[in-house]
């Protein structure tokens, strides 16, 4: 399994830490560059940034887990990088989907909209899952198309 960089805003330090104990139970290393308290009011594309700039530096070997009030706002953030692909992962379905299906590489949670333990059961089976080529392959290709023609 990868290591994971992982960052919340003052919306989501709880369900972060959450995650970190699970992750660290499963030994994956986890790298946190969210916020630590609810005071703390960096906001989240901050957070998300420096999410996906350790995955971009680690070669894509990394993965991300990003946490805010919805997960919308940190999917949205995330995106806005070159070689990230984040989905907001409310379901197992979708979450699976995302790696299997999409090549994804940062999952998105909202503490506000989903329960812990369910968010700390999606993400324990989402940290395992690995994309492989197959019938998705040239749809995953044409995003990158995408991105090549996006990000001059």
């Amino acid at each position: 399994m990868r290591d994971i960089v992982i960052g919340c805003d003052e919306a989501a330090v709880n369900l972060k830490n959450s995650f970190k104990k699970l992750l660290e139970e499963m030994n994956i290393a986890v790298e946190d560059v969210g916020v630590s308290n609810c005071d703390d009011k960096t906001a989240y594309p901050l957070v998300a940034a420096k999410v996906c700039k350790k995955i971009i530096e680690s070669k894509y070997e990394k993965r991300g887990v990003l946490i805010c009030g919805t997960g919308i706002g940190m999917c949205m953030s995330a995106n806005k990088f070159k070689g990230i692909r984040a989905a907001v992962c409310h379901d197992i379905f979708s979450a699976r989907r995302s790696v299997l299906s999409n090549k994804g590489n940062v999952a998105c949670f909202g503490e506000r909209v989903i329960g812990a333990e369910l968010a700390k059961a999606i993400l324990a089976d989402w940290v395992g899952l690995e994309f492989k080529d197959g019938s998705s392959t040239p749809k995953v290709a044409e995003i990158g198309n995408i991105e090549k023609e996006n990000f001059k």
